[in-house]
């Protein structure tokens, strides 16, 4: 048997065992085919059954109807960035961004070299230790859209609530949340992520979007930046990331067999807890950087008293097969990401780990 580690890291994030057994299975010969995906012609019915399966298993998932559309692109979310305002900023119009993050900040950075956009919210001074209340936003009423970032990779933060926009298209950046807890996702216009955190490895991006706002779409736009050419063509438009799309394909056929939303949501709350029962029990040696109620179910931030244990910590948790644990450099300490892939069995050593640590060094 391999080796395998408890991968906390921030994406790429581990992947089950289960999916990469079978695309290890399927490797040199997907389903009798004589060939891998990775050899076959994206025009093939073979791998035109794996996008369809892909995204008719999303929206069961997700629970959203023929109203939307799953894609399948590349460039990642930092390139939704750029999409998002191209398409649907119109000259005379502007936007609103509620900045929680580092990524947020990026996506209101770039949509800023597009046209107007303005920060309905930025807890920046706080150095991000929370979502904002919906009485904090300020929101235009005539805005072109509102974006947020539902959970916060950095700082371990995540919006407990959909925002009310008051008809204002909602769009939203889930590349570290997306299908790890029920929610209706009927209230969003637009949703897009990077696949490296809950959804497969990293060269796809995923955007579900409400089919009404393929019509605003410029035809002026460069091809490659057209979400209605992607869909008209069933995201095949060009050679897509394809062995990316199958192994998303495995994985939520994977979450499909965990018993969906309802189940990810109530195992993710769970292992969550025991990680974060760690920090509250240890009487302030261990430090949580987010608010209580913005506290993140994928990413939990904390530190410890010194740079020194900080060290000490990630050296110690490495021996015990325990990786990924070091904190961005804007946030320091420890940031464990517990994934949808990520077991209770590993949130269960990490605690452990944690509470002994605290009783030799505490």
């Amino acid at each position: 048997m391999a080796k395998r580690v408890f991968n906390f890291n921030p994406g790429p994030s581990t992947l089950p065992l289960s999916v990469l057994q079978e695309a290890q299975n399927e490797l040199i010969d997907y389903r009798g085919c004589g060939m891998s995906v990775m050899e076959m012609s994206h025009r093939s019915k073979d791998f035109e059954a794996i996008v369809h399966s892909a995204e008719n298993t999303f929206k069961e998932l997700a629970g959203i109807g023929d109203d939307y559309r799953v894609l399948f692109l590349q460039g990642g979310a930092s390139l939704q960035f750029d999409m998002i305002p191209m398409t649907f900023l119109q000259e005379g119009k502007s936007a609103d961004y509620v900045v929680t993050g580092s990524f947020a900040e990026k996506a209101y950075k770039e949509a800023k070299k597009i046209g107007t956009v303005k920060a309905a919210a930025n807890p920046a001074e706080e150095n991000h230790r929370r979502i904002p209340q919906q009485d904090e936003l300020e929101l235009d009423p005539s805005a072109a859209y509102v974006h947020i970032t539902t959970n916060n990779t950095i700082f371990g933060t995540q919006w407990h609530y959909t925002p009310q926009t008051n008809g204002v298209p909602l769009i939203a950046d889930m590349s570290s949340d997306i299908l790890s807890r029920p929610m209706d996702y009927n209230q969003y216009d637009l949703i897009y992520a990077g696949a490296q955190k809950n959804l497969g490895p990293s060269g796809v991006t995923v955007v579900v979007i409400r089919q009404d706002l393929l019509k605003q779409v410029p035809e002026t736009l460069p091809s490659m930046l057209r979400y209605d050419l992607f869909a008209k063509n069933d995201s095949l438009y060009n050679t897509p990331p394809s062995f990316g799309i199958y192994m998303i394909d495995l994985m939520l056929e994977w979450l499909k067999d965990a018993g969906g939303l309802e189940a990810m949501g109530r195992h993710n709350k769970e292992k969550a807890a025991l990680i974060y029962d760690a920090i509250d029990n240890s009487n302030g040696f261990y430090s949580g950087h987010a608010a209580e109620d913005s506290r993140s179910l994928m990413n939990i931030t904390f530190r410890l008293p010194s740079e020194e244990l900080d060290k000490a910590f990630i050296q110690e948790a490495a021996a015990q097969n325990l990786t990924g644990l070091k904190g961005h450099r804007s946030v320091g300490g420890m940031r464990a990401s517990v994934y949808n892939a990520m077991s209770r069995e590993g949130c269960q050593k990490l605690a452990d780990f944690m509470t002994e640590f605290q009783k030799k060094n505490g």
